[in-house]
């Protein structure tokens, strides 16, 4: 028997963009540093590859919600991501939305109208 390796889910648009956010806002990362926090702060649950992590990082930086520089450490270049203030607001309205679409399929997967006509 082979093990399948899981994927994430495909509703997960925008998701990445939102975590990379957050978890710059906390500090500042480069971007395997970064695909390592991903996995860690969702328990495993989600993991994101350098393939998918560096094209949003390029992107989110040039909407100017991340700024960069370049570090060299043991000889090697880094290039550190950081929110800047736009991106700090983004990610505040992104959580915002998220918060509502979860509060949302939450009470559609709890019976939906159902469980609003008990209260009527």
């Amino acid at each position: 028997m082979t093990t399948r390796r899981k994927s994430n889910p495909a509703f997960l648009n925008g998701v990445p963009e939102m975590l990379i956010l957050r978890l710059l806002s906390q500090r500042p990362m480069y971007g395997y540093e970064l695909v390592q926090a991903i996995r860690r702060s969702t328990h495993e649950g989600l993991e994101f590859g350098e393939g998918c992590v560096y094209p949003i990082l390029h992107r989110l930086e040039a909407e100017s919600l991340l700024k960069s520089r370049r570090e060299s450490v043991a000889g090697r270049e880094r290039v550190v991501y950081q929110v800047t203030a736009k991106g700090r607001a983004e990610l505040t309205e992104t959580v915002a939305s998220w918060r509502q679409v979860v509060e949302s399929i939450n009470h559609a997967l709890q019976g939906g109208e159902r469980g609003n006509r008990a209260l009527a």
